[in-house]
């Protein structure tokens, strides 16, 4: 059974991949449309737009393919057993980044060709957010000389004894474990 969550993996990898794909053609397709029956000034390599859309595709490609290498099955070519399933796609973490990065590029890419220029602007998202989690997890500490750790609770509820019961699910709940759900006092 331990081979059953590699192919579970491996076959959500191979549809996100698949997703991936038809995600690039149709965004790109949509963005060349949209230019070529809204804004057919934003084709000539003359305009800010066109070179814009093009550096765009950069990390678009790029982070495709790295999503795509990474997330792969690999096979045996004589036996066709599976030999890795692939970095799991669905995980959290930079491989989330790298789809979000895809996804506002994309979005960036269609509507600028259907509403203008202008909304490259929403592309600053992206270092917006950098600059957001490099200050809570780096500067922040580094310069104010704060803890990223969660404080201890203080009050009343800090003395109270609690049973083993209690602190092994306060436990699984840090962990983050889904069966214990935090509850509101």
């Amino acid at each position: 059974m331990a081979n059953a969550s590699a192919k579970r993996v491996a076959s959500q990898n191979a549809s996100t991949i698949k997703n991936l794909r038809l995600g690039t053609l149709i965004s790109g397709v949509v963005a060349l449309v949209l230019r070529v029956l809204l804004r057919r000034g934003s084709l000539s390599p003359k305009t800010f737009g066109f070179w814009i859309y093009m550096l765009s595709l950069i990390p678009s490609i790029f982070l495709s393919r790295y999503l795509e290498r990474i997330g792969s099955p690999r096979h045996d070519p004589t036996t066709g057993t599976l030999i890795s399933a692939g970095e799991d796609l669905a995980m959290p973490g930079i491989i989330e980044w790298c789809f979000d990065v895809v996804y506002i590029t994309w979005a960036c890419q269609v509507g600028s060709g259907a509403f203008g220029a202008w909304v490259w602007w929403f592309y600053l998202v992206i270092p917006g957010y950098a600059c957001f989690k490099l200050w809570g997890s780096v500067i922040s500490p580094f310069v104010l000389g704060r803890s990223t750790a969660t404080a201890t609770p203080e009050g009343p509820e800090a003395n109270q004894p609690t049973s083993k019961r209690q602190e092994k699910l306060r436990k699984r709940q840090e962990r983050g474990d889904p069966r214990v759900q935090a509850r509101a006092r």
